[in-house]
């Protein structure tokens, strides 16, 4: 599992998956979030602009990441 530390009080979840490298556009976010592959605290996700706060856990494709 992967920690992001976060300057902010939260960050959006299609940013969150750029950052991480997951996807190089906003655009792959979003397909890959209207795809069901990515999960928050275990619940799949549909809504890019979720805020994600620390303590979330968010996992895509066989990876994990820790908000902090």
């Amino acid at each position: 599992m992967r920690k992001i530390k976060i300057r902010d009080e939260y960050i959006k979840l299609d940013q969150l998956l750029k950052w991480a490298g997951v996807s190089e556009t906003g655009g792959q976010a979003k397909e890959l979030i209207k795809g069901g592959l990515v999960e928050v605290n275990g619940i799949v996700e549909s809504k890019r602009g979720r805020k994600l706060r620390p303590g979330d856990v968010v996992k895509v494709q066989g990876d994990e990441f820790e908000i902090e």
